[in-house]
């Protein structure tokens, strides 16, 4: 029962440190990012309205910060008991270095299984209608849900998109057929309407090439024949990474059988899924930080060397991202290398302190 209660007691602690440092996080970022998203402000899209939609957001912010989060609040936690001696007496009573560090570990599964909540259900619907929201009220009714445009392949035909509107409109598309290496037409539409179960293409213009001529036909309306559905067009559109795991594994598996690079999906996709590894590992570094080699130093300067930790770990994967590219390894061990090393370096130093 006591040991039950040290592990509460603990978790409190460093729970409460990562709610705190989580929400300082989000604030301070909410208050930088209205001061320079203030420049955007036109049009029905006012002062307020920049404030509500940075409030929209904050799911997928919160989802950002996550990891740097319980970093701090973990070594802020920690550090706290620390100073006050009652680690050192849980020490003293018997109590082992793993069992405390399953105390620690227990809030951080609550965390995990919020932020991965988040991330598929939560944030990519509200980055998404955030987002849809702001153009709307600087554009009006109508208003595309990005300007972001995009290029696509299926099979021999590439497209290029403008834009999608909210009600599944997609704007500025034009087809490119060709047979082997030789163009054979392009198909350009003003706008292509989604009937349900097909497109319609609206104000097309044709263009066929043939070996000594052009021909140009013109169609009010006409039936674009193809596999792409309004969610998959959405994903085509919308940035890579606020969309949801199962988003970006559907999306990496529509790119694969069209023969096209899925690093990018598949990136983010094992950033999300990895998610709670990486939490842990960042866990073992804080409490190597605390039982370790900066034990004796001042809380402020753990914080420090935690906060530079973070950043390492974040920089050390954004690299790696075009690395895997380059040099054609799984995007999987883009993220899972610098977790692995986070984990072998708090290991190697909490069995150091012994």
């Amino acid at each position: 029962m006591i040991l039950d209660r040290l592990d509460g007691y603990i978790a409190r602690n460093v729970l409460g440190a990562i709610l705190v440092v989580q929400v300082v996080l989000l604030g301070l970022d909410l208050i930088i990012t209205y001061i320079d998203d203030l420049n955007d402000i036109e049009g029905g899209y006012g002062a307020l309205d920049v404030f509500l939609f940075l409030c929209m957001r904050l799911p997928w912010r919160f989802y950002q910060y996550a990891p740097v989060g319980v970093l701090i609040g973990a070594l802020i936690g920690l550090g706290g008991m620390a100073s006050s001696n009652e680690l050192t007496v849980m020490r003293a009573a018997g109590r082992s270095l793993t069992r405390i560090l399953w105390g620690v570990m227990k809030p951080i599964i609550l965390v995990v299984a919020v932020v991965l909540v988040v991330a598929e259900y939560v944030s990519p619907q509200t980055e998404q209608f955030a987002q849809a929201w702001k153009v709307q009220k600087m554009q009006g009714d109508g208003a595309v849900v990005t300007e972001r445009g995009g290029w696509q392949r299926e099979g021999d035909d590439f497209y290029r998109f403008g834009a999608i509107r909210a009600d599944d409109t997609v704007l500025d598309l034009t087809r490119y057929q060709f047979e082997g290496h030789d163009l054979k037409s392009a198909t350009s539409a003003r706008r292509a309407v989604w009937q349900g179960d097909h497109w319609q293409l609206e104000q097309v213009e044709v263009t066929r090439f043939e070996a000594n001529a052009t021909h140009v036909e013109h169609h009010p309306t006409l039936e674009w024949q193809t596999t792409l559905s309004p969610e998959q067009l959405s994903r085509l559109l919308r940035e890579v990474e606020t969309q949801a795991p199962s988003e970006l594994w559907a999306y990496a598996t529509y790119l694969e059988a069209q023969g096209l690079e899925a690093t990018q999906p598949l990136l983010y996709f094992w950033q999300k899924l990895l998610m709670p590894l990486t939490m842990a590992s960042l866990v073992l570094v804080a409490a190597s930080f605390v039982f370790g080699p900066l034990r004796t130093v001042a809380a402020g300067t753990r914080v420090f060397y935690g906060v530079i930790t973070g950043l390492v770990f974040k920089y050390t994967q954004d690299l790696l991202a075009p690395a895997s590219t380059v040099f054609g390894f799984s995007p999987a061990w883009a993220v899972l290398a610098p977790t692995l090393i986070c984990a072998g370096l708090g290991l190697y130093l909490l069995r150091r302190s012994g």
